[in-house]
């Protein structure tokens, strides 16, 4: 059940990069570029999915277990950290810089897309990367060094 849900999800989210143009690098820089040529036709897309995605939310956000029978686990929305931060910037620098962003990036190597395959081989590099600072502990550090809070008034936690 597990496997068919992974699926079942997997496809329908690539059908839905693609035939929203999402998984084209051209498309998403054109968008991007305000000042340019701008093509506002991915704006449609994202507004089109914030109602979705929306609905997703309340209705998992009444549920305890997933389709696949796993615990929900919903992120803790009045903690901005430094993960949170670091993680946006690099998603936004390299959306920016190159058109792709991690879901196109596993599909565009599979249409013989050389700079697919860079932005994703250089995405995976970064996973590991990532995975061995957690490992060590040096991403615990940081974040406790540079974490902070809107909502409530705190102590640092080296302080």
């Amino acid at each position: 059940m597990n496997v068919f849900v992974a699926l079942v999800s997997g496809l329908l989210f690539g059908a839905g990069i693609m035939v929203s143009g999402m998984g084209n690098p051209e498309k998403v820089l054109a968008f991007l570029d305000l000042a340019g040529n701008w093509d506002p036709s991915l704006a449609l897309v994202m507004a089109a999915a914030i109602p979705v995605s929306g609905l997703a939310f309340r209705v998992v956000d009444k549920r305890k277990t997933t389709l696949a029978g796993r615990a929900v686990q919903l992120p803790d929305t009045k903690r901005l950290d430094w993960r949170l931060v670091m993680g946006s910037a690099l998603f936004g620098i390299g959306w920016g810089l190159a058109g792709i962003c991690p879901g196109p990036a596993i599909a565009l190597p599979g249409y013989g897309s050389a700079k697919g395959l860079v932005f994703a081989l250089s995405m995976f590099l970064g996973m590991g990367l990532f995975t061995l600072m957690e490992r060590r502990g040096i991403l615990d550090y940081l974040n406790a060094v540079m974490t902070f809070r809107f909502w409530k008034k705190e102590k640092h936690p080296l302080s």
